[in-house]
C-alpha cells in the first residue's frame, strides 16, 4: 500500500511539472471576454437600441455574454451549491473533495466528484484537458489541477464565476447561461427564480439527462438553497418540479431571429463582411458581435406597424406584402427599412426593398424632365390626351389613361401631376426609349434591358426596378437633380457610437461622429428637376384625377407620385420632402395580382402616415428654385368645342430660353379638331330630326384598328375603364348596332365599352342584324367586373 502511495506521489509531481508550462498560457479574463463570440448578432439603430437579433452561428446556439451582476442571485447560489460549495474557500482546487474522492476510488466507493468550478472553466478554456467520451486521462486531470490553481492566482473569484455561467454548456446546442434562460424559461437570466435556478443547476451536472433525472437533481439543490433556520419547515414539492422540469426541457422560446427589421440586418451583416473583408484582404470576415446601423428605432417601428395596419385594412383585396424605405436627402443615409409585412405575408423573408418590380407610372418625373432640359417641353405646353395608336414592331401600341377618358389637350403640368397615360408615351416619342434608357440609368436605375427592348411601354414603366434605387432616384430629384449612392447602413464602420438625443417622433439624431459627404454627380437639369417637383407637389394640377381631397396631400408641403404596374401586380407610392425622400410598395411578394387596389388606395396611405410621422414635429418648406430658373405668366388658348381656355391662366416655371406667355392650338390642329367638332354636331342634328334611319351599306369600323392590342393601366380605377369604339365614314345618320363576342353592346356610331382581358371580335351591323364590318381586338391586362353580365367578355 505505501509503495502505491509513493507511485502516485511521484506520478502527480512529474505530471504537474510537465503541465505548468501549458496553464502559464491560460489566457487573461479580458481576452475571454473579448473573444467570445455569441451565436446571435444584435443589429443596432442610431440611437443604441437593439432593431433586430439574427443567428449568424448554426454550430451552436449562444447568446449574450452576461455580467455576473446581471445573473440572478438564486443561480448564482444554485451554481455553487450544485458544483463548488467551498467555491469561494479553496484556491482552484478543493482538496477535502479531491481527497475523499482518491479515498472513494481507492476502495471502489462511490463519491461525489472533486472537479471544481474553477477546474471546469480550465477545461473550457483549454481544449486539451477537456473531457473526452472515455473521461479524461491521468496527464488531464493534472494540468487540469495546475490550471485551475494558475486561474485562481490570476483570476478574481467573480470573474471565475462569470466566465464559467457565460461558457459552460447545458443542454444540447445550449450554451452559456444567456441562451438557457431565454430558450428554456423565456425571459433574461437575472430574472431567474429558485424552481429554475435549480433547474440549471441541475443541468451542468448532466446536460442530455432525461427530464425525469434533471428534476430530481434540480429538487436535491433546491433542498439546499433553502435556508438553515427553515429547513424541514419549508418542503420542496419534488413533484410539481417534475412536471415544470419537463415542460421547460421542451420549449424553445428563443427564436432563431426576433425584431422590426430582419430585412435590413441580412443586408448590414452582408456589407460590414464585405468592407471588412476588403479591408482585411480575405474573403470572409468573423461576425461581429453587435452591427450599429443609421436606422431610426422609433422611425422603423412606426413604418412597420403602419404598414401592418394598412394592410389589414386591405384585407380582401388579395394584398399580404408591401415595403417601406426612407432615406435622407442630404446624406443618403437609410432611416427605415421594412421589407415586408411580416407574419401577414406567405413569404416574409424575401426583402421588398431589394426585389425588383414593375414601377408604373412613377418613371413619368424623370421623362418629363428629360423632356423639360432637352427644351422639347416645358411645364405649359399643351399635350394631345387623345387615342393614340402607335406601330411597334409586335403591333399597334394602344396606351389608355387612369379613368378610361381623354382629356383633349392639357398642360405637360397637368399631364403629370394628373398621371396621363397617353400624354407620357408621346413625350417618350419625341425623347426616344433609348434616350430615356440612358436618364433612368444616370439617374441611378440601371436597367438590364435596353430601350428599344422595352420599346413605348417604357413611359408607363414596365421594365423592373427594386424600391432601393426608385427611391433613391426620387432623392436625386429631391436634391436638384443631384445623384449619389445609398449611404452604407452601417453607422461608423459597424461600430457603435455617442449619439444626440432622440426626438419622440423619430426625428433628427444623428451620431456625433461626422460621416464622410455623399459624393454627388449631376444627373438630371437643376431647373428641370425642380420643375418635376413644384408639379408633383402641385394639389390643384393633380385633381383632375385624384380630386382635391386626396390622401397624397400633406400640411407640409411635399412632392409624391403613385404608380400601379401592369394587372395591378405593384403598387408604390414614393415622394419627398424637405429633408426625407420615402418610397413604399405594396403588392405581392408571389407576383399574384391584387383585386382593385389603385395608387390611393394601395401604398400612399403608407408614405402619408410615415410622412406625416416624420414631420410631425419638423417642418417641411418649399425648396428655393434654381437661380437661372424663369417664372413668367401664361395664358392658355380656347378648345376646339369650346369657348373657355384650355387651362386658367397661372404664373408658370421655365427652363431658361423657353418662356412664352401664350400656349395655344396651332392652326393644323384647331382645324383637325373644328372638323370632328362639326362632323359630331351634324351627326346629332340628323339624329335628332329623321325618325327614319337609314341602313348604311358603306360603315365601316374606324377605332379602334384591327389586331390592336389594348394594353390597360391598372392605375385606372376598374369603374372607369372605357373603350370607344367608332364608325365611319357612312355612318352619320345610320341605325348601326355593335356586337362583342355575339352580345349587343350598344347602338349608334359611337360606344364606350369597359375593356375585359382577353381576345374579342368586334361586329358592327345594320339595323337588320346584317354584319357590315369585323375586327378582332386583344386586351391585356387587368380589371374587375362590375356586378350584372357583361357583354363581349371572354
Amino acid at each position: 500500500m505505501l509503495a502505491r502511495w509513493c507511485a502516485c506521489r511521484w506520478l502527480v509531481a512529474t505530471g504537474i511539472a510537465v503541465c505548468a508550462t501549458p496553464a502559464a498560457a491560460l489566457p487573461a479574463f479580458d481576452e475571454v471576454r473579448a473573444d467570445f463570440r455569441p451565436s446571435d448578432t444584435l443589429i443596432l439603430s442610431r440611437e443604441g437600441e437593439v432593431l433586430q437579433r439574427l443567428r449568424t452561428d448554426a454550430t451552436v446556439r449562444r447568446g449574450q455574454w452576461v455580467p455576473l451582476a446581471d445573473v440572478s442571485p438564486a443561480l448564482r447560489q444554485a451554481l455553487v451549491l450544485s458544483e463548488d460549495k467551498r467555491f469561494f474557500e479553496h484556491s482552484g482546487v478543493d482538496w477535502r473533495a479531491a481527497t475523499a474522492a482518491a479515498w472513494g476510488n481507492l476502495w471502489n466507493q462511490r463519491t461525489r466528484g472533486a472537479s471544481t468550478i474553477t477546474m471546469q472553466l480550465a477545461g473550457l478554456l483549454d481544449g486539451d484537458w477537456r473531457q473526452g467520451p472515455g473521461g479524461r486521462t491521468v496527464p488531464q486531470k493534472l494540468g487540469q489541477t495546475v490550471a485551475a490553481q494558475v486561474l485562481d492566482r490570476r483570476w478574481r473569484k467573480d470573474q471565475i464565476l462569470e466566465a464559467y455561467l457565460n461558457l459552460v454548456p447545458f443542454r444540447g446546442e445550449l450554451v452559456g447561461i444567456d441562451a438557457l434562460s431565454r430558450t428554456l424559461f423565456g425571459k433574461a437570466a437575472h430574472a431567474l427564480d429558485d424552481r429554475e435556478a435549480a433547474v440549471a443547476a441541475a443541468l451542468v451536472r448532466a446536460p442530455n439527462a432525461r427530464p425525469a433525472l434533471v428534476a430530481q437533481r434540480a429538487c436535491g439543490v433546491l433542498r439546499d438553497m433553502q435556508p438553515p433556520a427553515t429547513t424541514g419547515a419549508v418542503r420542496v414539492d419534488c413533484e410539481a418540479l417534475d412536471v415544470f422540469a419537463t415542460a421547460a426541457l421542451q420549449r424553445r422560446a428563443f427564436d432563431a431571429s426576433e425584431g422590426v427589421a430582419p430585412h435590413l440586418a441580412r443586408y448590414a451583416l452582408r456589407q460590414r463582411a464585405g468592407s471588412a473583408s476588403i479591408a482585411a484582404g480575405q474573403a470572409t470576415a468573423p461576425v461581429p458581435e453587435r452591427v450599429s446601423t443609421t436606422l431610426r428605432a422609433p422611425l422603423q417601428r412606426f413604418a412597420v406597424q403602419s404598414l401592418q395596419q394598412h394592410l389589414r385594412e386591405l384585407r380582401g383585396r388579395n394584398v399580404e406584402d408591401g415595403a417601406v424605405l426612407v432615406l435622407d436627402n442630404a446624406t443618403g443615409e437609410v432611416l427605415a427599412w421594412v421589407g415586408s409585412s411580416g407574419q401577414l405575408s406567405q413569404a416574409s423573408e424575401v426583402d421588398g426593398v431589394l426585389a425588383a418590380r414593375q414601377p408604373g407610372s412613377t418613371l413619368k418625373p424623370f421623362l418629363y424632365a428629360q423632356a423639360m432640359a432637352e427644351r422639347r417641353l416645358t411645364a405649359a405646353s399643351l399635350v394631345d390626351d387623345s387615342p393614340a395608336q402607335i406601330s411597334t414592331a409586335s403591333g399597334l401600341y394602344i396606351p389608355q389613361n387612369y379613368d378610361r377618358q381623354f382629356k383633349g389637350w392639357v398642360s405637360v403640368r397637368t399631364a403629370l401631376a394628373a398621371s396621363l397615360n397617353v400624354p407620357a408615351v408621346r413625350t417618350l416619342v419625341m425623347v426616344t426609349p433609348d434616350a430615356f434608357h440612358r436618364q433612368l440609368a444616370a439617374a441611378g436605375m440601371p436597367l438590364r434591358e435596353t430601350g428599344d427592348y422595352f420599346g413605348y411601354s417604357l413611359a408607363l414603366g414596365s421594365p423592373e426596378v427594386p424600391l432601393l434605387h426608385l427611391t433613391n432616384a426620387y432623392r436625386t430629384l429631391a436634391n436638384g437633380g443631384r445623384a449619389s449612392p445609398v449611404a452604407p447602413t452601417l453607422a461608423n464602420g459597424g461600430r457603435a457610437s455617442p449619439v444626440a438625443p432622440t426626438l419622440a417622433n423619430g426625428g433628427r439624431a444623428s451620431p456625433t461622429t461626422a460621416r464622410p459627404a455623399p459624393r454627388f454627380t449631376q444627373a438630371l437639369d437643376t431647373s428641370a428637376a425642380f420643375i418635376v417637383g413644384d408639379i408633383l407637389a402641385d394639389g390643384n394640377a393633380r385633381a383632375r384625377t385624384f380630386g382635391t381631397d386626396s390622401v397624397l396631400a400633406t400640411r407640409f408641403w411635399s412632392a409624391v407620385k403613385t404608380g400601379t404596374s401592369k394587372d395591378m401586380r405593384d403598387n408604390w407610392a414614393v415622394g419627398w420632402s424637405a429633408r426625407y425622400t420615402v418610397g413604399v410598395w405594396v403588392g405581392n411578394a408571389s407576383g399574384a395580382a391584387m383585386h382593385d387596389v389603385s395608387g390611393t388606395s394601395g401604398a400612399a396611405p403608407v408614405w402619408a402616415a410615415v410622412m406625416g410621422f416624420l414631420h410631425a414635429r419638423e417642418p417641411s418648406r418649399p425648396p428655393r428654385p434654381p437661380g437661372a430658373l424663369v417664372r413668367a405668366p401664361v395664358r392658355f388658348g380656347s378648345g376646339a368645342d369650346s369657348p373657355q381656355p384650355l387651362e386658367a391662366a397661372r404664373d408658370e416655371w421655365f427652363v431658361p430660353g423657353t418662356q412664352q406667355s401664350l400656349f395655344a392650338i396651332d392652326s393644323i390642329a384647331k382645324n383637325q379638331d373644328s372638323a370632328s367638332a362639326g362632323a359630331l354636331k351634324s351627326l346629332k342634328n340628323s339624329a335628332a330630326a329623321t325618325f327614319a334611319v337609314p341602313d348604311a351599306p358603306g360603315a365601316r369600323i374606324t377605332a379602334p384598328a384591327a389586331g390592336s392590342v389594348i394594353a390597360l393601366d391598372p392605375d385606372i380605377p376598374p369603374a372607369s375603364q372605357r373603350l370607344q369604339f367608332v364608325a365611319g365614314p357612312a355612318a352619320a345618320g345610320a341605325d348601326l348596332r355593335w356586337r362583342i363576342g355575339g352580345k349587343p353592346l350598344g347602338r349608334g356610331a359611337r360606344v364606350a365599352w369597359l375593356p375585359w382581358p382577353g381576345r374579342h371580335v368586334v361586329q358592327l351591323t345594320d339595323g337588320q342584324g346584317r354584319v357590315l364590318d369585323e375586327i378582332r381586338i386583344e386586351v391585356r391586362g387587368a380589371g374587375v367586373a362590375p356586378a350584372g353580365p357583361q357583354p363581349g367578355r371572354s
